[in-house]
């Protein structure tokens, strides 16, 4: 996988738009509650309902399994909320998808999903998560496309959709050599997330032919903050230091960058900075980029979710809704009663969906195509668009 400078634009496409309109609800779409399984589909009177889904020979069985209770019920909710406004745009006729809740265990709403006649899963959300349904999938022939953005758990059947830091390091990277920045300093939080960041970004520096300076890892309290910053302000100036964590983060460490050391250094940010609608209010955070999947179509998605369920949903919810546009278009390939043909996923010309463009590796890793945008005191400015398919 390229990850550098896999931003050109070419011409091939499989999936070309998105659609949007509908609602939520339609025949064909389930929910799986946290509790003792049962199934939501109501039987003639008197007659006992038999285990398990009923038989569906028109349409292809796919399990969601998100959190649908419990603190992370919001984000299920808003993935699951959005898979169902996906099927019923795309017309609802190849795929049935039924969702299952993973709060009460990830692990027994796999096996609830799989005994139930699912060849497909999508979810779960997190790393440690997919590791458990993984071993569940292979062992049943059932493969995964999951919203996780842990790269270690991809592979062997298993697919991640989620932002991965390691690509919009390259992006990000990249940008910044176009712009003449060589000298490159970094930190990001102890952690998973940060190692991962950190590692991306010096892979991109030195494939770009830049230097790096520093790097630093921290602890999210103000001492473990101060500290790394003041480690990155003696190792001299930079032209360009990221900040591998959320805005809240930034906020503390820009101003000490600025007085103590480097006080022309470009400032990098991630994906993170995507939905932070308190940096534009910050002078010292204008003219700050990073890199990100596109919200333009997600801002359709986000008003017509709003009028439907009087709310906003989470930013997520993009996923859920591009993994039924991926899996309707690969479903026309997809013979009734067969397993799902995983060799379609990796079509090299990609899909398109509300993120923008994405393909996955042979790996399991979805790629993306994504922009580069600035802060300014009225909101994050694309200075760099992302491309609409891929070439190579």
């Amino acid at each position: 996988m390229k990850q550098v400078a896999p931003y050109i634009v070419g011409r091939r496409n499989i999936l070309h738009g998105v659609m949007m309109g509908g609602a939520l609800l339609m025949a064909g779409c389930t929910v799986i509650p946290k509790g003792p399984p049962k199934s939501v589909d109501v039987p003639p009177e008197d007659k006992p309902l038999p285990p398990g889904l009923p038989s569906d020979g028109q349409r292809h069985r796919v399990a969601l399994l998100v959190p649908m209770t419990g603190p992370t019920a919001g984000v299920g909710e808003s993935i699951a909320n959005a898979a169902n406004m996906a099927v019923l745009d795309t017309g609802g006729q190849k795929i049935r998808l039924t969702v299952y809740d993973t709060t009460g265990g990830v692990v027994a709403a796999a096996t609830k999903a799989i005994a139930d006649g699912n060849k497909l899963i999508l979810g779960p959300l997190l790393g440690e998560d997919v590791k458990l349904v993984s071993a569940i999938g292979k062992q049943a022939k059932v493969p995964l496309l999951s919203f996780s953005n842990d790269a270690s758990v991809a592979g062997n059947g298993t697919y991640i959709m989620g932002f991965t830091p390691a690509q919009s390091m390259a992006r990000i990277v990249a940008f910044a050599r176009t712009q003449g920045k060589r000298r490159f300093s970094a930190m990001a939080p102890v952690g998973a997330y940060g190692e991962r960041a950190l590692a991306a970004f010096e892979t991109a520096v030195e494939a770009s032919g830049g230097t790096m300076i520093a790097t630093q890892s921290y602890d999210r309290n103000s001492g473990g903050i101060i500290g790394a910053v003041a480690r990155i302000n003696r190792a001299g100036p930079a032209d360009a230091i990221l900040i591998a964590d959320n805005g809240r983060v930034a906020l503390q460490a820009v101003p000490l960058l600025r007085r103590n050391g480097n006080p022309n250094a470009q400032i990098l940010g991630t994906e993170l900075w995507n939905t932070d609608a308190s940096l534009p209010r910050v002078p010292l955070m204008h003219g700050a980029w990073f890199a990100s999947v596109s919200d333009g179509v997600f801002s359709q998605l986000s008003t017509k979710y709003r009028t439907r369920f009087g709310k906003a949903p989470f930013r997520l919810a993009s996923l859920g809704y591009d993994a039924i546009l991926l899996v309707t278009k690969v479903s026309v390939n997809w013979k009734m009663g067969t397993s799902f043909p995983l060799q379609l996923l990796e079509d090299r010309g990609g899909f398109a969906g509300i993120d923008g463009a994405l393909r996955f590796s042979p790996n399991g890793i979805a790629e993306r195509a994504l922009e580069v945008q600035q802060i300014s005191p009225t909101g994050a400015k694309i200075i760099s668009a992302a491309p609409k398919v891929f070439s190579d």
